[in-house]
């Protein structure tokens, strides 16, 4: 038989996916009660104006009435790049010569990204975060780039800390990043980075000649009470010579409630980068055309709409977060959650439970998806959750191994179960 890639013979499935692969080949998989935290696949109905497109795409006013889906300029539909200036703009952004291309969700943009910043024969890496989102490292192994990170930790508080800027200097001194990769409001941490953090971290990328690379995914989705913190709202005269070294990943997936809608974005303030990157993916052809003329719709929304909206996902996930974590520390002894303060996740640190010998949480999560059931309210039930070890695009961090992340994507009268649930699965799987 022809062999495989040495790529595809090493490549095991992102660590955000691999519990549900799992637990759908399960034999009692029907008569189980799956409920899965470990993607964040928000379940949400979409903002009421791509919804209204939804309902709209067979009507005689709609571009494929007819039946007729034809390919979109590469670079997306005027309609569709509108609508991702009017959102970054509605954060109190400068949206002024910035360029954007339609991607494949915000995952391609990410793919985009490396290949005009790394590249596939560039021994020069990018720089992150860790614990950093799963799938930048994923996509830098696709296609051959590299990454290092310098080490954020969970403390006592629930709290992360930051590397400092002399730790960081170091890092970039031994490493010769080509950019800087930073997500105010973080996945997978839950962590928001405010605005004078951002200011110094963009000061640093300006010193070391650095692309500032910034995932705007959860822009809007901060519970510290404060104004939304973004690299287009940064100016020159806070970080003089920050124009022209900005990359944005936007996505319509986690605001909007639109995951599997799979648009996204690449933007950028340097012309040459975009007019590359349109080149490049002109080998994909386009973005999808329906979900581009679905998203579309928000172009035509005022910042006073957008606000409302915004508004109403907060109080929404504010609560949630709230009071799933308290739930959690009381329901399991020992647990430690990360400080709900940004985006739909926590991470939960297992070191202090089974009576303070921990648990390893990759193991753990395995145990649940393999075969761990519970009964509850008459039926069995199973929690599928992501260990923290596949959060890793610097060298491993011990402290990973019983780190577990939870994405608040169920909904309410679902996630109320998830305390009881962890705990009873925590027990079996200790027992066994």
């Amino acid at each position: 038989m022809p062999e495989l890639s040495h790529h595809l013979r090493g490549r095991h499935p992102s660590p955000i996916r691999t519990a549900q692969i799992i637990a759908l080949q399960r034999p009692d998989r029907d008569e189980l009660v799956i409920v899965n935290l470990a993607i964040g696949n928000v379940s949400l109905p979409a903002h009421p104006a791509l919804t209204e497109r939804l309902e709209a795409l067979g009507r005689g006013d709609s571009p494929f009435a007819g039946g007729v889906v034809k390919y979109t300029p590469t670079v997306g539909l005027d309609e569709t790049r509108r609508a991702f200036l009017n959102v970054i703009a509605s954060a109190g952004a400068d949206v002024s010569g910035l360029e954007v291309l339609v991607t494949d969700g915000g995952s391609m943009a990410m793919e985009l990204m490396l290949l005009g910043v790394c590249g596939p024969s560039s021994s020069r890496p990018l720089l992150m975060l860790d614990p950093s989102y799963s799938n930048y490292a994923d996509m830098a192994r696709r296609i051959g780039a590299r990454t290092v990170a310098a080490t954020r930790r969970l403390g006592p508080d629930g709290s992360y800390g930051l590397p400092s800027v002399p730790e960081l200097e170091a890092l970039i001194e031994r490493e010769r990043p080509t950019g800087l990769l930073v997500i105010p409001a973080d996945n997978p941490t839950g962590q928001f980075l405010d605005r004078a953090r951002l200011i110094e971290l963009a000061r640093l990328a300006v010193k070391h000649d650095l692309w500032l690379i910034s995932d705007e995914a959860y822009r809007q989705l901060n519970y510290a009470g404060q104004a939304p913190s973004s690299v287009w709202s940064l100016t020159e005269q806070e970080v003089p010579g920050l124009r022209g070294r900005r990359i944005g990943i936007e996505t319509v997936s986690k605001v909007f409630n639109a995951c599997g809608l799979r648009i996204g974005a690449l933007v950028t303030d340097h012309p040459e980068l975009h007019q590359r990157t349109v080149a490049e993916y002109t080998a994909n052809l386009c973005a999808n055309a329906v979900g581009q003329w679905v998203f579309g719709a928000l172009a035509h929304l005022s910042h006073e709409q957008l606000a409302g909206w915004y508004e109403q996902q907060r109080t929404y996930y504010r609560g949630l977060l709230e009071d799933t974590t308290r739930a959690l520390t009381e329901a399991v002894p020992g647990l430690l959650v990360s400080s709900p303060q940004a985006s739909l996740y926590s991470v939960l640190d297992l070191s202090g439970v089974h009576g303070g010998r921990g648990v390893d949480a990759a193991g753990f999560v395995r145990y649940c998806a393999e075969r761990g059931r519970v009964e509850h309210e008459g039926r069995p039930h199973t929690l599928l959750l992501a260990p923290m070890t596949g959060f890793q695009a610097g060298a491993p961090d011990p402290a990973a191994q019983q780190q577990l992340r939870l994405a608040y994507v169920e909904p309410p009268e679902v996630l109320q179960k998830v305390p009881r649930l962890l705990a009873a699965l925590l027990e079996a799987y200790v027992r066994q």
